[in-house]
């Protein structure tokens, strides 16, 4: 007996035909040996993956910055020897509108030949927290958004940031910050967060987040658990922050959690010591907070990003390539190492070595590198060139985003 059910998907319904199984377990309906069903199609990120090479998988597992206006030999190195999964640029390494762009380009020309293009990375956050040429209008701190306190705002906000990345062929930003700034003496986060309460960071956050994603940019968030209740800043020092995953639930994890929920696509962790949860770790290189927490706890199967490994809260503690073993072994994906092209080649050294001795075994190391290769997948990227950029368009679409809602 063929029957005609309702399934409701996404408030969409489907009618679907099905067969009811009778008491003796037999199908009403065709028989036993109808036609057989095409076996499901193989999966293609799988493939991919196949057809890498041990270098390539840990190449993807790190992202790397450079010094200077141009790339150099030592940038080729990173793409040819190295095969690193993308770049972050600073403010150092853009001096205006052109510059930027033709940087942009040649890195894209010089990975021509890599089997995966890049993850080009930025942290663009508006406010104190911005890499972009001096010739595009600056946006508000994330503070300034808050005391809006309108989540349309905060999609327009993170819809015109993924505009002006994508016009100079960026295409991942370490943004929004997600920390509840629950202490005012805390140095580092300040007005980049959204402010002190965990549900106005956890509605304006998320919708900073998917007004990147909208605009085709991947969207970071950080820093996991929560940087907000610090004293030290981590460029400098380890911070230590004494609270319990009770706590942690109640008010630093919401904004975290809010994202997750809704498709966060990936989350940096954070350089902060928690010792009730891990007394020996901080939170970048922990097994508890990383494995446990967030991937376990709190269901996140998306990319997860150290902070950056040259920052002084893990180099006065850890060798880099220590700290970059240990960041893989936690459950990071990629380990995103900033600054100095002996300290990158450094780490992807160890984490060759780490897999080649068994150290980093083969299913931990391809499980990072799946997620890698379907988020690459899932927008699209690729090393094509990007044409000119029309700054006079982007600052026109800024303007009218701050004067519908700033009265600016």
């Amino acid at each position: 007996m063929i029957i005609l059910v309702a399934v409701v998907i996404g408030g969409i319904y489907y009618i679907t035909s099905g067969f009811f199984r009778g008491d003796n377990g037999i199908p009403d309906g065709n028989p036993p040996d109808g036609p057989a069903t095409e076996p499901p199609a193989e999966d293609p990120i799988k493939v991919r993956l196949a057809g890498l090479t041990l270098d390539e998988k840990i190449g993807q597992m790190v992202i790397v910055g450079f010094t200077g206006y141009e790339i150099d030999d030592q940038v080729r190195e990173m793409i040819e020897q190295y095969r690193v999964g993308g770049f972050i640029l600073f403010g150092t390494n853009i001096r205006d509108a052109e510059q930027l762009l033709e940087l942009l380009n040649s890195l894209k020309a010089a990975n021509a030949d890599s089997k995966l293009p890049l993850f080009l990375s930025v942290d663009e956050e508006g406010g104190r927290v911005s890499r972009m040429p001096a010739e595009l209008t600056k946006l508000p701190t994330n503070k300034v958004i808050g005391n809006v306190n309108n989540p349309d705002f905060s999609f327009a906000v993170g819809s015109v940031i993924a505009t002006e990345l994508r016009a100079f062929g960026f295409n991942l930003d370490f943004a929004p910050v997600l920390d509840v700034n629950s202490n005012p003496r805390n140095p580092v986060i300040g007005d980049r967060s959204f402010g002190a309460e965990a549900e106005t960071v956890s509605r304006l956050g998320l919708r900073t987040m998917q007004g990147l994603q909208s605009g085709g940019i991947i969207s970071v968030v950080k820093h996991f658990p929560g940087h907000g209740d610090t004293a030290v800043d981590s460029h400098v020092g380890l911070p230590v922050v004494n609270h319990d995953l009770a706590r942690l639930q109640a008010l630093e994890l919401i904004p975290f959690a809010a994202a997750v929920d809704n498709h966060a696509d990936a989350v940096m962790v954070a350089h902060i010591l928690l010792p009730q949860l891990d007394p020996v770790n901080p939170a970048s290189l922990s097994p508890a907070i990383i494995t446990d927490i967030l991937r376990e706890d709190m269901k996140f199967n998306g990319v997860v990003v150290t902070d950056d490994l040259t920052m002084g809260a893990i180099t006065e503690n850890y060798s880099i390539g220590e700290a970059a073993v240990k960041a893989v072994q936690a459950g990071a994906d990629i380990v995103l190492v900033c600054h100095s092209y002996s300290e990158e080649a450094a780490a992807v050294e160890a984490l060759r070595r780490a897999a080649a001795d068994g150290t980093v075994p083969p299913e931990r190391i391809d499980a990072s590198v799946y997620r890698i290769l379907q988020l690459k997948e899932k927008y699209r990227l690729n090393d094509a060139p990007t044409a000119a950029v029309d700054i006079k368009a982007i600052n026109a679409a800024i303007g009218e985003v701050l004067g519908q809602y700033t009265g600016e």
